[in-house]
């Protein structure tokens, strides 16, 4: 999972309302425009996308669903948790569904 420009991502965006949206992509650049531009996407058309808070990857599209998916069920708090110490996540992930994710620093995926 060393190649970044490919592969399965799982992310989280905060909207200008302070809401917290989780979804999945292979093409992170891409859908950030998306999201920015409110081109795909109901939920931050409306709510508009303010920020990357966190970014995972996954070896499978399965995979980046299944984080997705286990996100999702998370409280608010406990997202913001994982978006203050995203290894929190990575570790509980792994420990519940034996699946490994890689936590991606989101300025470098944004800039390079």
């Amino acid at each position: 999972m060393e190649n970044y420009k490919t592969g399965f991502y799982t992310y989280i965006i905060r909207c200008a309302d302070n809401s917290l949206y989780t979804g999945y992509t292979t093409d992170i650049k891409r859908r950030i425009k998306e999201h920015k531009k409110g081109i795909n996407c109901k939920y931050t058309k409306s709510r508009k996308y303010k920020s990357l808070e966190a970014l995972f990857l996954s070896e499978s599209k399965s995979n980046a669903m299944k984080l997705e998916a286990f996100i999702k069920q998370m409280s608010r708090n406990k997202k913001l948790l994982i978006i203050e110490n995203p290894e929190l996540l990575v570790k509980d992930f792994m420990n519940k569904k034996n699946i490994e994710i890689v936590y991606i620093d989101k300025n470098n995926i944004l800039t390079g």
